[in-house]
Formats: C-alpha cells, structure tokens, sequence
C-alpha cells in the first residue's frame, strides 16, 4: 500500500492524482479504470478540501492499493475534520433537471455509480473514506 499526506487544499489535487494514478499504471490498469479513478479521486478531494476543516486548514492522507484476488483498487481518504458520512446523504434525484435539484450531492452520486462499493467510518477523530473499483 502506498500513501501520501498533504495539505488539504485545491491546488494538491494534481499531486494527489498523480500519485493514485502512479500506483494505477504500475498495476497495468486500463486507461477506462483510470479515468473512473480520476473522477472519484477529484470528487472526493475536492469535498475534503472545501468542507472537512473549512474555514481552517489540515492534512489529508490518501493511502491506494491493488492487489487481491479477484484484483481490484482500494483508495482510502482520512482526514481529521468534522465528522462528515457523505454516504447518508440521499441520492439527487436525476430525473430532474438541474434547475429543480438543490445543489449538492451529485459528486457522491458519481462516485457510487462509478465504484463498486464505498465505505465511511469515523474512528479516533478522524474520517475514513474508502473507494473500491474491481479490476
């Protein structure tokens, strides 16, 4: 397993792709895997960046790895700010159009659909927020 920490701010966000996108290509992932990849990471970082310790700052670390059998990506975010389960919050409503929707809850939304399973946990203080994508 790999793992980086850094400031939680918009302007990591290429880093943090980057090193997702690293341990992707070392495992021979396809580009379609990778992208999925891509949009989940984004979405997720970036609600870590402008919600978890707003209007402060800290550090979110994002461990990934691949392997097991059937193979698949596990990426985890943790960070130590409000407490925040994104998974309770009900699915937007995509029939219909934007201008009926309260803002909000579509990211999520993407990453659920585009993951095969999502999990929270809020353990010593801190958020704990993992996507898994079979290969």
């Amino acid at each position: 397993m790999a793992e980086i920490t850094l400031m939680a701010k918009l302007e990591n966000l290429e880093l943090v792709t980057a090193f997702v996108n690293a341990q992707l290509e070392k495992a021979d992932c396809s580009p379609k895997l990778i992208a999925q990849v891509d949009v989940a990471v984004e979405e997720i970082y970036v609600n870590i960046t402008n919600y978890a310790y707003h209007p402060e700052e800290g550090e979110a670390t994002i461990r990934c790895e691949v392997g097991g059998d059937p193979l698949q990506v596990s990426i985890g975010f943790t960070d130590r700010g409000k407490p925040y389960n994104p998974l309770l919050k009900e699915d937007p409503d995509i029939t219909k159009s934007a201008g009926e929707r309260p803002i909000g809850g579509l990211g999520i939304f993407m990453v659920k659909k585009l993951m095969d399973e999502i999990q929270y946990d809020f353990r010593d203080g801190k958020n704990i927020l993992t996507i898994i994508k079979k290969v």
